[in-house]
């Protein structure tokens, strides 16, 4: 389809033979994030949770290729996922499973001003004005996280690997030779080559036989191991919905399960997260995980600190600690990226002078990447036309437009750590980060719930989409994909999703109370809770000790961390990662435990049985647990839109299964 009238940039050039943003690639994209986009509006309004789908949408985007004419390239591939991934995320990027319902829950006599509920013109006012900082912002990112620091991005990774097993693709790699761009140096080496002796040329052609034979056999095999991993997660999934407790299994007894959150979640998934994230990085989870939920937790409940239920979020032990996770990751995300900074600012006298003193590892053309204009003059207008926005929708008396600028500055730094924690341990933490902003925000606007929840989410926005973008990114650099193709998808998904997600946000709030019994929009309570708490400035009470010297502790042990990786030690990984250690705090203990058995999985396989630095068996493995369950999710949600309810809540007296709640 290569239409007259379309943008040059759109049309798709069969003479090409790399295409990737094509007009295919995108309506496939933008067809997938629609539909997961009210997927992801409904599951988020009734529990607070949403799903990146990024592997699942690579897939369907491939199912329907396979159906066209032409079917689409791997790099055609990326952008259906990357478009999709925008479209889809737009739920909890612009606040409609959060922010949004928090507003509409205000009382004028607790706080000072009527509930506020957007029209629709408004809500799209709203949407746009945080719909595109975030994907500005991830340009700048990519380099220093992905080609630098190449840190895994565990769901990414997971997804350019199933992109390689469904194309019959040799398994992706992060050589020197993809990173200084592999079209450039293919045609180089084709340049260079030097004609060879006959019997050279036989042994090359030998050796190329055995490889392909070699690699015919790893896709067998791959194709084998993602359908009987995708089922076996399918299944698991399914089995859990009709007998909740399967996923909620009291471990350590009813007791623990019920008052302090310790049961044990057996997903697939969350193994198969664990293998790709690696045994060190799930060791640190699992080492926070222990000490918040094990030490912190009954300390802060003992002596009265966080009085509420364990798992409340305003004055329970989760909410205490909440504090705590954050003084961590804001510390040692400080310190790794200090020598980062300290570098540019060295490298800057002889960048000006036109020398350069380190390598540039960048994969790509400049043809291919984002311009560094683009992104200022983004960043720049996406300041000033969110902030006039804002203003326009909410007037200067809830939060004045200074204030919604500091908001996208702090998002900015947000964003760092929130794209690095994702890039550790496959969470992106928005909404923790939001809670910083939170908190910032009741010490500048004391006593203005408005602005406190404003700035959260424009923060959460922010985080949200540069570290969608960065997975996307990933995937793509592991693929070989155009950042700037991608960079187009994102802006396309963001901005059909803004239409549609607000249409559908007002279908469901002309049908249902929101928040009400159908969809109780949990996450709208914690903001509004928090930003109440928050009101006087304060922290709970002696979490602000415990977070400087947790935050102190780690940025030292991050200091040792960075100065031993520096030096290419064979132990700088099994230092302790101050972000992985965090998240362990921020969910409960179910969240960490089946990561932990996944990462020993990884670590036993790797030192044993691997084949061989390109043996990704158990990497397809792990992606076909991640997807074999986020597809019967989706089953799931149709059942109980349905109104298919559990076969059997037997064992979920402790009130933790997920459809049995009632039965404690």
């Amino acid at each position: 389809m290569n239409l007259v009238f379309l943008p040059t940039w759109l049309r798709r050039d069969y003479s090409d033979p790399h295409p990737e943003f094509t007009l295919s690639a995108v309506l496939i994209g933008l067809a997938i994030g629609c539909l997961v986009c009210f997927t992801n509006l409904s599951l988020g309004l009734q529990s607070g949770w949403i799903s990146m789908m990024s592997i699942q949408s690579a897939l369907i985007g491939f199912l329907i290729s396979r159906l066209l004419p032409t079917p689409l390239t791997p790099q055609e591939i990326i952008v259906v996922q990357t478009t999709a991934v925008a479209t889809g995320t737009m739920p909890l990027a612009a606040g409609f499973v959060g922010i949004l319902p928090a507003l509409g829950l205000l009382d004028e006599q607790r706080d000072g001003t009527l509930p506020i509920n957007l029209s629709w013109l408004a809500t799209i006012a709203w949407s746009f004005a945080v719909a595109y900082f975030g994907v500005f912002l991830s340009s700048p990112l990519r380099k220093q996280v992905i080609i630098e620091e190449q840190l895994p991005f565990p769901s990414g990774t997971a997804t350019a690997q199933l992109i390689s097993v469904l194309h019959r693709l040799p398994p992706p790699d992060t050589t020197i030779r993809q990173r200084r761009g592999y079209r450039q140096l293919d045609a180089e080496d084709d340049a260079d080559v030097e004609p060879l002796a006959s019997s050279d040329t036989q042994t090359l052609d030998d050796e190329a036989d055995s490889d392909a034979h070699e690699r015919q056999a790893v896709q067998e095999e791959g194709w084998h191991d993602l359908i009987w991993s995708f089922c076996a997660a399918g299944l698991m999934t399914l089995a859990a919905y009709f007998f909740p407790v399967l996923f909620a299994i009291p471990l350590f007894g009813s007791y623990l399960a019920k008052e302090w959150l310790w049961y044990f979640t057996p997903s697939l998934s969350y193994v198969g997260q664990g293998i790709i994230m690696g045994f060190p990085i799930t060791l640190s989870m699992n080492l926070g995980m222990f000490v918040g939920w094990a030490i912190l937790s009954p300390l802060s409940k003992h002596f009265g600190w966080a009085p509420g239920p364990v798992g409340d979020m305003s004055n329970g032990a989760r909410g205490w600690i909440l504090w705590v996770s954050l003084g961590i990751m804001c510390a040692d995300s400080f310190v790794s990226l200090l020598p980062v900074i300290l570098q540019y600012v060295k490298d800057l006298p002889s960048g000006m002078m036109g020398r350069s003193t380190k390598e540039d590892h960048e994969m790509e053309t400049s043809d291919r990447l984002v311009p560094m204009s683009w992104v200022l003059a983004g960043l720049v207008a996406s300041i000033i036309v969110g902030t006039i926005l804002v203003w326009l929708v909410f007037g200067k008396e809830h939060i004045p437009p200074w204030a919604t600028v500091l908001g996208f500055l702090l998002g900015t730094l947000l964003s760092v750590i929130g794209v690095r924690a994702l890039g550790e341990t496959d969470l992106n933490p928005v909404s923790g980060l939001g809670k910083v902003s939170q908190l910032f925000f009741a010490w500048i606007q004391p006593g203005n719930i408005v602005a406190n929840i404003i700035a959260g989410g424009v923060a959460e926005a922010g985080a949200q989409q540069a570290g969608d973008l960065m997975q996307d990114l990933k995937t793509g650099h592991l693929c070989h994909a155009s950042p700037r193709a991608q960079f187009y998808g994102q802006l396309i998904g963001s901005t059909v999703s803004i239409f549609v997600t607000t249409t559908a946000y007002m279908l469901y709030n002309r049908a249902y109370t929101i928040p009400g019994p159908s969809f109780p929009a949990p996450t709208a309570y914690v903001w509004l809770n928090l930003a109440r708490l928050l009101r006087d400035g304060r922290l709970p009470t002696n979490s602000g000790q415990f977070m400087a010297a947790f935050a102190l502790l780690f940025g030292m042990i991050s200091a040792v961390k960075v100065y031993t990786s520096s030096r290419q030690s064979i132990y700088a990984k099994w230092i302790p990662s101050g972000v992985a250690f965090a998240i362990g705090f921020l969910n409960t203990p179910s969240f960490s435990i089946a990561r932990l058995i996944g990462g020993i999985l990884e670590y036993v396989y790797r030192t044993r049985y691997a084949r061989g630095g390109n043996d990704i068996r158990l990497v397809v493995v792990a992606s076909g647990f991640v997807l074999g369950e986020g597809v019967i999710g989706i089953v799931s949600l149709i059942l109980r839109t349905f109104g298919v309810d559990a076969f059997s809540c037997w064992g979920c007296g402790h009130g933790q299964c997920g459809g049995c709640s009632a039965a404690a």
